[in-house]
């Protein structure tokens, strides 16, 4: 168990913390002058059972709150420390605030110097206290009365055994985020300790012959010995030489415990008091975070969009400025969701918890819980991001992902449940009917059986659409449909949906193309005999292929009975056509786009010329007809063609070739 001391300077936070653990945590040379607190302290006592209490004094002056809520950041319990001969001071109550804002949910109460004041005075001041903790979640808190500075005080060992009793029978909380009650968990492991490690860094340090040391509360998961880290927001890989816990040595480490971490390859200068130390799956940060805030009703201020505020989030001391996200304002003792947009990105977690100060960092104004660590820079009001925030809120509680899937029609990243859950993949709880579609990197996107459902639905739809509004055409490309119905949706997802769709006979793909069962047409006995003749031709034909007139009078047939013909071969995707008129057999088709993708990827590699735009693979006019030996308008008719089914895209006099097609392919 950590605990944390609380209360004004000068109270005797520092000398009840000797008086405990016989450790003097003033070790710079300006506190044992001063006779004050500057920095954090941190002192250790060896139990009976063999566990270790930790013990993180925090200074009191009013300028060092920024150092106080660095500390009370990772601690379990509240060790308030009230001098009897001042009673409650200025900092005693903005302590206590930050402790509420933090979470911290059990304490205690040390009624300290006792000797200066007589009977009465001491009750005045317990009375007083009762009262201050009765809005508090310390209400009914016991209060010891000690003499510090006096060897063998009984009330210091009163207060001792209570806190080792604590120790004993204590819940460590992080983090307001809840697991998941499907979630494995061993006897031997608590609940953070499944999750993936996370460590605010409140201290760095270098000794000699070891190097680095960094040090702080591990608030969730395990690390041990030889583990790749990564510091945050840097983005340093980092690997964990060797451990202390506790002020012992060990070989690994685990959520509640303070750490002493020394790490390999890098540098002291490259950490800063307020970084991250996490496993490699948390690195990602956002300079944008949308919180549940609560400004105090003694705050003194409104917060209206783009307020300045100094925020405290772990060991950080981050400027941000405020954006409500419901109505225009936050008043003194209202709750409301906001976004804080940081200067540079921050890590969080859903659940964490903050506190805010004014703009001049002179007084602590409120606090909350982190709802989304990456909020969006835009439309931040939008229906769907406002749902997106109440399956947050949901997920906080509860930590069902039962929600955030729900909330997600296209799916969620497998990456992103786990960032926001901190739970390794292996132990995510998910909804026995959620589909998992496996990427190339190793990723996966989740989807739940209704928003699968809804989306095949919409791919239905979709073609029918399609054939209504081109009759003539066989239907289009996977890519090209994919655009019709939801160009947000990952293409892996996409290309499962199709298969399935496939397999399942609703949708019937010939090649490239994707059409309706009821789509397809069938050949009469004479026209099945012409369409070997005029198929025969247009192979035959090469890149320069006939117009619908042409094959009419080289077969002594009708224009109206080839053109019906050819339309009925397209919608069998047996020819292209290009404009009307104009049709193509396949194998030229191919061919062209062979072509097409060979100019693309020499102007990608050679970056000359009017077809080369920012790196892009791209194919003009000229290059093709030069290519194909074809006239200007034909070329432009087939660049145009290519375009119109989602193999290239125009842009201006180009035509940049899509990312990842190859004609014929799914993807094309």
């Amino acid at each position: 168990m950590i605990v944390g001391t609380a209360g004004h300077i000068d109270h005797g936070k520092t000398t009840l913390t000797r008086a405990l653990t016989g450790v003097n945590t003033d070790r710079l040379k300006e506190e044992k002058e001063r006779g004050i607190s500057i920095e954090l302290g941190y002192a250790y006592l060896p139990l009976p059972n063999g566990e270790v209490l930790g013990l993180i004094d925090v200074p009191g002056h009013e300028k060092l709150i920024h150092t106080m809520a660095a500390g009370a950041s990772g601690i379990d319990f509240a060790l308030m420390v009230i001098a009897a001969d001042d009673g409650i001071m200025p900092q005693t109550r903005e302590h206590l605030a930050i402790l509420d804002m933090l979470g911290v949910q059990r304490g205690v109460v040390a009624l300290t110097k006792i000797d200066r004041v007589d009977v009465s005075r001491i009750a005045e001041v317990e009375h007083d206290i009762r009262v201050l903790l009765a809005s508090t979640p310390f209400v009914g808190a016991p209060i010891f009365r000690t003499q510090a500075n006096v060897a063998n005080d009984s009330g210091v060992a009163e207060l001792l055994a209570h806190l080792i009793n604590c120790a004993n029978s204590g819940t460590v909380v992080h983090n307001a985020l809840v697991l998941p009650t499907a979630a494995t968990t061993q006897a031997s492991t608590s609940g953070q300790d499944q999750r993936l490690f996370r460590l605010a860094i409140d201290r760095v340090f270098t000794l000699p012959g070891h190097g680095t040391i960094i040090a702080g509360t591990a608030l969730a998961g395990s690390v041990a010995t030889d583990d790749m880290l990564i510091l945050a927001p840097s983005g340093e890989r980092v690997r964990v030489r060797s451990i202390h816990a506790q002020n012992r040595p060990s070989t690994s480490g685990h959520a509640g415990q303070r750490l002493a971490l020394n790490l390999a390859g890098i540098p002291r200068a490259q950490i800063n008091r307020g970084d991250w130390i996490l496993s490699l799956a948390l690195a990602e940060c956002s300079q944008r975070i949308d919180v549940k805030l609560r400004l105090l009703g003694d705050a003194g201020l409104s917060l209206k969009s783009w307020s300045p505020v100094h925020v405290h989030l772990g060991a950080a001391h981050r400027t941000a400025h405020v954006v409500p996200l419901d109505g225009d304002l936050v008043a003194p003792g209202q709750e409301r969701r906001v976004q804080l947009v940081f200067e540079a990105p921050v890590h969080a977690v859903p659940g964490d918890r903050f506190v805010i100060r004014n703009a001049q960092a002179s007084r602590t104004i409120g606090g909350g819980i982190v709802l989304d660590p990456f909020g969006p820079a835009t439309k931040r009001r939008g229906v769907a991001q406002q749902a997106w925030r109440d399956a947050l809120a949901a997920f906080v509680t509860s930590g069902d992902s039962a929600a955030l899937l729900d909330c997600n029609p296209l799916g969620l990243y497998r990456s992103t449940l786990v960032r926001l859950s901190q739970l390794p993949p292996e132990r995510l709880a998910l909804p026995l009917d959620t589909r998992s579609i496996a990427l190339r990197d190793g990723d996966a996107v989740l989807i739940s059986e209704v928003a699968w459902n809804v989306l095949a639905v919409r791919t239905i739809d979709g073609l029918r659409a399609f054939h209504a509004s081109t009759p003539d055409d066989i239907g289009p490309q996977t890519a090209r449909l994919r655009r019709i119905v939801e160009p947000a949706v990952d293409e892996s997802l996409w290309r499962a949906l199709v298969a399935a769709l496939c397999e399942t006979s609703m949708v019937v793909q010939q090649g490239p193309w994707l059409y309706l069962p009821e789509h397809s047409v069938k050949l009469g006995a004479g026209e099945q005999v012409l369409a070997v003749t005029l198929l025969g031709s247009l192979a035959a034909a090469g890149f320069n292929a006939p117009w619908v007139r042409d094959l009419a009078r080289e077969h002594s047939v009708s224009e109206t009975e080839v053109r019906d013909l050819l339309s009925k071969l397209a919608k069998q995707a047996q020819v292209n056509q290009i404009v009307k008129d104009l049709f193509y057999h396949p194998s030229q088709i191919e061919a062209l786009s062979r072509i097409i993708a060979r100019l693309a990827n020499n102007t990608a590699e050679e970056n000359d010329g009017d077809a080369r735009v920012a790196g892009r693979q791209s194919v003009s006019a000229a290059m093709f007809r030069d290519a194909t030996g074809l006239g200007r308008k034909r070329a432009i008719q087939l660049l145009e063609f290519f375009d119109r089914v989602g193999y290239t895209r125009r842009v201006k006099d180009v035509h940049f070739l899509r990312s990842g097609t190859t004609w014929g392919s799914d993807s094309a």
